[in-house]
């Protein structure tokens, strides 16, 4: 299976001083002489409003940000190994300052706030990707992914990431096959799976479009995939119902551009996923019981 991104562990970078137009950055130079940069993102226009008390840019407003933010990565990319990106979220801010007894307006805080190491998981890896257009909503959905991620980990004790045990890499195994399975059952096509499973503290979710070729070659984020795998393991560890909905067009280029609308429904007891026992809808979408996962090789 391909997939598209890099890996984003590890926090990389510590403070280093203001910058005229753009100050939510992070540089260091790392052991053996890499360079790594991490910025944090205001992620829309009411973001930046709420933002303006705290002096985080000389923008006059949210579009020109954008345009200066694309000019300091593109710098980024020029001058350093590694560039990252986290959206710089209002609320998360302040909270986390309020927590540690930091004033938002001083740039240490902000320097604690995008190296803290429990929202390393938030991080993207930035690769000349159009802001607006792509890269923002995804640094949205990065942020969404890493409170899902966090509550995961959580409930397999620290397991997700740490030294799990073999319950806990057992069930991640079989997670990624009961995923592998559900898209080589479906062949080629564009599609989209939403998964939620019921969780103490509330349900776990996720979400990702997938684009299978012919030849069974997957294009996902890595951070979609990422967090599938981890709700299916936590659905699995724990033994926690769920529900999942592949939906999409399935085809191909190679058949003539002959498509079908398509929507197939899983679901868990717990132990073991199966094709759903009657027509479901999840998110809004209606889908009909999938395939027998057991008889896809």
């Amino acid at each position: 299976m391909s997939r598209n991104g890099r890996a984003r562990r590890t926090p990389d970078c510590t403070a280093a001083g203001p910058r005229p137009r753009a100050r939510l950055r992070h540089e260091r130079r790392a052991a053996g002489g890499e360079q790594a940069f991490v910025i944090g993102v205001l992620a829309g226009e009411a973001d930046f409003e709420r933002a303006r008390a705290w002096r985080l840019s000389d923008a006059p407003d949210y579009a020109a940000y954008l345009r200066d933010t694309a000019e300091l990565l593109a710098e980024a990319q020029r001058g350093f190994d590694t560039v990252r990106a986290r959206m710089f979220h209002p609320q998360d801010f302040e909270e986390f300052c309020l927590l540690h007894g930091l004033d938002p307006a001083e740039p240490a805080a902000r320097d604690r706030y995008l190296v803290n190491p429990p929202l390393q998981t938030q991080l993207l890896a930035y690769q000349g990707e159009e802001l607006a257009g792509d890269f923002v909503p995804r640094l949205v959905r990065a942020r969404e992914n890493g409170l899902t991620l966090r509550h995961a980990d959580l409930l397999l004790d620290g397991g997700l990431y740490e030294e799990g045990g073999r319950a806990v890499r057992e069930a991640y195994r079989r997670g990624a096959e009961v995923f592998r399975r559900m898209l080589v059952g479906a062949g080629a096509g564009v599609y989209e799976l939403r998964l939620a499973v019921d969780a103490p503290g509330g349900g776990l979710s996720a979400a990702a479009r997938v684009l299978q070729w012919e030849d069974g070659v997957v294009r996902i984020n890595d951070e979609d995939l990422e967090l599938l795998c981890a709700v299916l393991c936590a659905g699995l560890a724990r033994e926690l119902p769920g529900l999942a909905v592949l939906h999409g067009a399935q085809g191909s280029a190679a058949a003539c551009g002959e498509y079908r609308q398509t929507a197939w429904a899983w679901a868990s007891g717990g132990q073991d996923w199966a094709p759903a026992a009657g027509p479901v809808r999840l998110d809004g979408v209606a889908a009909e019981p999938g395939y027998a996962l057991g008889t896809v090789c």
